[in-house]
């Protein structure tokens, strides 16, 4: 039995570009969720406290 070292060659070759695109997309996909979850956060409305309100103590 002999060992056909083209086709073997060419199955590592798309295996490792495989391995490449998988990675980049996976690392574009975790810079988007990254920047999702800073950014979904509510910000709290700052509102004007008046001094001579006694309501507004804490």
């Amino acid at each position: 039995m002999d060992i056909n070292w083209n086709i073997i060659g060419v199955v590592a070759i798309l295996v490792v570009i495989l391995v490449v695109l998988t990675i980049r997309k996976n690392l574009k996909e975790k810079k988007k969720l990254e920047n999702l979850l800073n950014n979904d956060f509510k910000k709290e409305e700052k509102t004007d406290v008046d001094a001579e309100d006694s309501a507004n103590e804490k």
